[in-house]
This record gives C-alpha cells, structure tokens and sequence, in this order.
C-alpha cells in the first residue's frame, strides 16, 4: 500500500461533498500536471490510502482520509470543449490525461494544519512541506500518513 496526499479546494470540492457522493465515491478529475498525472497513472492502486488536504483557505490542512477505489483511467473532462479541463491535445484513442476514482474514508475531528505539520521534526521531509512544492498529488510516507492521522486524534 502506499500514501497520498491530495489537495482541493474546500469551495470546489471538500472532504463533506466526497462523503456526501453516491457510495462516498467520486473521480478526481482535472489534474493538468505531467507530474501528478504520473502519480495516478503509474503508482496509485486501488486501496492505497490519501490524505485529505484543504487548500486556499484560512487554515489549510488535512481533514480526512479516503482511498484509492479505481484502476486510472481516461480523465473525459479533456475532451469536453465546454469544460475549463479541456486539452485539444487529448483524444480517447490518445488521451494526456487521467483520473482515479476516491472513496471517502474518515473526516477528522479537527483540521491538521499546515502550520502544525511544519513544526513536527518528523514531518520535515514530507514533500507537502518543501519549498516551491505546489502539486495537488504527491507521495506522502507511511510515518508520515500515520504521524498526520495521530495529530488529528489530538486536542
């Protein structure tokens, strides 16, 4: 199994909308980086574990956990012309790009700032933590995973 970490906006779509889905399950769709694109079509398998992140908001941070639910596949969203994901580039017999299905897991009782992250000693490697890293999906360690899910339980 591995760990993800993967961000949304909360007004866009929040950890709630994914648990109030039909069976806690949606596509994550529209990622147009080559690099989290990767991630998804190369690593990610279903049951792998994500980190529920909220960005661009008062206090960003993780909120829950979901995880994994499909195999990657076709992002449609690119070959939509009304849709802001639309890439010219992709076609169905060559598509750039693709999403995974996620399965809502756990909201937390409290946020896991960012903040709070930045001064664990432990958490200083994570990725998300990095200067200049702003990927949307990026690997997150399973220290780190269970270091995150650990601070959620505390108050």
């Amino acid at each position: 199994m591995r760990y993800w970490l993967m961000k949304s906006e909360p007004e866009s779509f929040s950890i709630d909308d994914l648990k109030n889905c039909k069976n806690s399950t949606e596509h994550w769709d529209g990622i147009r980086n080559y690099q989290a694109r990767n991630f998804m079509r190369d690593d990610m398998v279903i049951g792998d574990r994500v980190l529920f992140y909220h960005s661009n908001t008062d206090e960003p941070g993780v909120v829950g956990i979901a995880e994994v639910a499909s195999e990657p596949y076709a992002d449609y969203t690119a070959f939509d012309s009304g849709s802001k994901y639309y890439d010219r580039q992709s076609t169905k017999e060559n598509p750039r790009w693709v999403m995974v299905d996620i399965r809502f897991v756990e909201k937390f009782d409290r946020t896991v700032t960012l903040k709070e992250m930045k001064s664990m000693y432990n958490l200083a490697g994570m990725k998300l933590l990095q200067r200049g890293n702003r990927l949307s999906i990026m690997p997150v360690g399973k220290n780190e995973f269970e270091t995150i899910v650990s601070m959620s339980k505390e108050f």
